[in-house]
């Protein structure tokens, strides 16, 4: 999908305020909904899914199944409004020994577990906003000993509200970050920022104003995987299981 055009900077597969922000996304519903609604912390309009199961009700990109993203930067970023309640996301990548790898995070779990082909992550977020940064070349290394090539598919569960999701090529404070870009450009930061954490085997580290997934320690199957979060606001489970 984006495999021929020029990366550089941000590139953005998800932006809430724009005029068709799920044109390139599939979606699929059930005993639930996904819709853009106002969201009183953000003071703009946010995607919202929000599903009796988790596994049920989700957004997928790219739209086709059969295409894949093609995205080389090596970071991605969410913006991500906890609800209090299930909340699960997967990103599909290849590494140079051409074989698909999955991670997905989710906050009803406690322990990581790597498999051959997909790596579960327990997390934990503080209420409200939360930007999460996902370092995939670090997450594919520590996992599988190899090196990331490019990000495939990005899906994102229930339940949860989205501002922004992007990739890019290096991670900037959030002074540095364009307006459209911070979390809280209209908002008063002091008011809107705590700290908070998306969890992992041995715990996780929190940072105020962005969140950082880092894997510090893996050891063999049984891993230990550091994922740094930080919450910008006051603030039904997937079987982690399946491989498929």
């Amino acid at each position: 999908m984006f495999k021929n055009t020029f990366q550089s900077g941000f590139l953005s597969i998800l932006y809430s305020i724009g005029s068709k922000p799920l044109q390139i996304w599939q979606k699929k519903v059930e005993n639930g909904h996904i819709k853009r609604i106002m969201d009183g912390d953000m003071q703009s309009s946010v995607i919202e899914i929000a599903g009796h199961n988790v596994s049920n009700t989700y957004i997928s990109c790219p739209e086709n199944p059969n295409e894949t993203l093609g995205i080389k930067m090596p970071y991605l970023v969410l913006l991500i409004k906890y609800m209090k309640k299930y909340f699960t996301f997967e990103v599909q990548v290849r590494d140079d020994k051409d074989v698909k790898r999955r991670f997905r995070a989710s906050n009803y779990q406690s322990n990581t577990r790597v498999k051959p082909f997909i790596c579960t992550i327990p997390m934990k977020l503080d209420e409200g906003w939360n930007q999460i940064h996902f370092n995939l070349t670090d997450f594919t290394r520590r996992a599988y000993g190899s090196n990331y090539l490019e990000t495939l598919r990005v899906q994102i569960h229930a339940n949860c509200r989205i501002r922004r999701i992007y990739f890019t090529d290096q991670l900037l404070s959030s002074n540095k970050l364009p307006d459209e870009y911070r979390a809280f450009s209209n908002v008063n930061n002091e008011n809107n920022t705590n700290s908070g954490n998306m969890g992992n085997m041995g715990g996780m580290n929190s940072n105020s104003n962005s969140n950082n997934m880092n894997m510090n320690e893996m050891e063999d199957m049984g891993s230990n995987m550091n994922m740094n979060v930080n919450n910008m606001d006051n603030n039904e489970m997937m079987n982690e299981e399946d491989g498929n």
